[in-house]
């Protein structure tokens, strides 16, 4: 399956290879046409698009995109959640999927495009300078920050595409954009949620798919089972009103014994 956000391109691809196969035929160059083939379906394949398995337990966020880990670092104060915060940086190359993913079920609550340069994402330094698109989610009902997802474009990827808008939701998993060809995203987790990192620099990750980190909320509200746990048990009956009383029967005949 091919992806949506870059239609107008593999279509223009498909288009053009096909009149190049047609010209070459017509000029009886048949054979250039092999090569024109396979060029196509390699260009193609940058924006494949392929269904994938999202974890369904809690307390989970996924990998936006595919790719491999190229840092894992702290920030001391993140702007946008205000607080710390743990970054997962994943580099995207040519021959990754280019699509990106909710890392976690959230509201957009806002999304900030930054204008930049265009480095090579080989380059660390690229992920500071080149241009970038920041989403920010939070809890659906304490919209609290639970996490933020940069796409950050590359050498050869330019083109940054986010179908999202403030205020919609977004489940764990779900399809929200594309960096065309090489690129990051990155993922920061805030430190409030408590994050224990499942993944280490150099893995290779599967965007919607690979659990990057457990999260717990410090301010989750305690379940209703745990509440009645807590619950003062009730007042022991006495001794008297625990004593069944004699059966009717019995009690006539030890009268009629004591006449």
């Amino acid at each position: 399956m091919l992806s949506g956000y870059a239609k107008t391109e593999w279509m223009t691809i498909i288009v053009i290879g096909l009149l190049l196969c047609a010209a070459s035929l017509l000029i009886g160059l048949w054979w250039l046409s092999i090569p024109i083939v396979l060029l196509v379906i390699a260009l193609v394949l940058f924006f494949r698009d392929p269904d994938r398995r999202v974890p369904t337990q809690r307390g989970v966020m996924v990998a936006p995109a595919d790719g491999r880990i190229s840092s894992i670092h702290e920030v001391e104060r993140f702007e946008p959640f205000d607080e710390p915060a743990t970054c997962i940086r994943i580099f995207l190359s040519v021959l990754d999927v280019h699509v990106n993913r909710s890392p976690v079920h959230g509201v957009v609550e806002s999304i900030t495009h930054t204008p930049g340069k265009h480095l090579n994402a080989l380059n660390p330094q690229s992920a500071e300078d080149n241009e970038s698109n920041l989403i920010v989610l939070v809890h659906p009902i304490r919209r609290k920050p639970v996490a933020a997802l940069r796409q950050v474009a590359g050498l050869l990827a330019r083109t940054i595409v986010c179908r999202t808008h403030e205020g919609m939701v977004l489940q764990r998993g779900q399809r929200l954009g594309i960096i065309k060809l090489g690129s990051t995203a990155e993922v920061y987790i805030p430190e409030s949620m408590n994050p224990t990192v499942q993944v280490n620099q150099g893995d290779y990750v599967w965007g919607g798919q690979t659990i990057l980190a457990h999260v717990v909320s410090n301010d989750r509200p305690v379940p209703e089972e745990a509440m009645a746990t807590q619950k003062q048990p009730a007042e022991p009956q006495s001794s008297e009103a625990a004593t069944p009383a004699k059966p009717q029967a019995e009690a006539n005949s030890a009268a009629s014994a004591s006449d």
